[in-house]
């Protein structure tokens, strides 16, 4: 005959087990690089560029955004990323974007990888550094993909040289459709620039708020 076995009863002098916390929600890492420093060092005896950098642009009423885009040279893609990446404005110009009143304004340098782009990225972040850029925030340097494929070697280590000079570094692949379309889509296309745009979004929320 089959014994039945007798229900489990808890232990009165045991305590129950303490179950473990759950495991937190994944946090989205951010996409970019932290190289340089996040504050101009001018006051440490650097000198502007003998030539390149940009002009101040400051014109009677700057429209306010949460970061504006501003080219390195020209065709550096900032048309396409302000098209591709909600929440940034674009003027078409290339100069430092500064506020009449003397307000800050967040700025993401653009530059192609070629080795004109990295020339004219370096002169410009180092135009900043040197305390000649206004009262700009620099977020960082989005480097865009001049080519498909990796990189060379020599200008990986340019782009590496650059990034040691900017808060930031984020790096767009190459995206064929926007060589190939007469427009981008719209909204984030790729992943590269989604994550982008929840780096930026989030680093200019985080300015707004110090500033409050």
């Amino acid at each position: 005959m089959s014994r039945q076995h007798e229900p489990f009863e808890r232990n009165p002098w045991v305590p129950e087990p303490i179950e473990a916390n759950p495991a937190p929600a994944a946090v989205a890492r951010p996409s970019y690089v932290r190289l340089g420093p996040s504050e101009p060092q001018g006051g440490r005896g650097l000198a502007p560029p003998s030539r390149g950098g940009l002009p101040l642009w400051t014109p009677d009423d700057l429209p306010t955004a949460a970061w504006w885009w501003v080219g390195c040279h020209g065709g550096a893609g900032t048309t396409t990323l302000h098209q591709e990446v909600v929440g940034g404005a674009e003027s078409g110009i290339r100069g430092w974007p500064c506020r009449p009143d003397g307000g800050r304004t967040n700025v993401v340098l653009v530059a192609r990888t070629h080795a004109r782009g990295l020339t004219a990225a370096q002169n410009v972040a180092r135009q900043w550094a040197a305390g000649y850029a206004g009262s700009v925030v620099l977020l960082g340097l989005v480097a865009v993909a001049d080519a498909p494929g990796r990189l060379p070697k020599a200008l990986r280590d340019s782009l590496r040289f650059v990034a040691g000079g900017v808060p930031r570094l984020w790096q767009v692949p190459w995206v064929e459709n926007w060589r190939t379309a007469e427009q981008p889509r719209g909204g984030p296309t790729i992943r590269e620039t989604a994550k982008l745009a929840a780096d930026l979004t989030r680093l200019a929320a985080a300015k707004q708020e110090t500033r409050c």
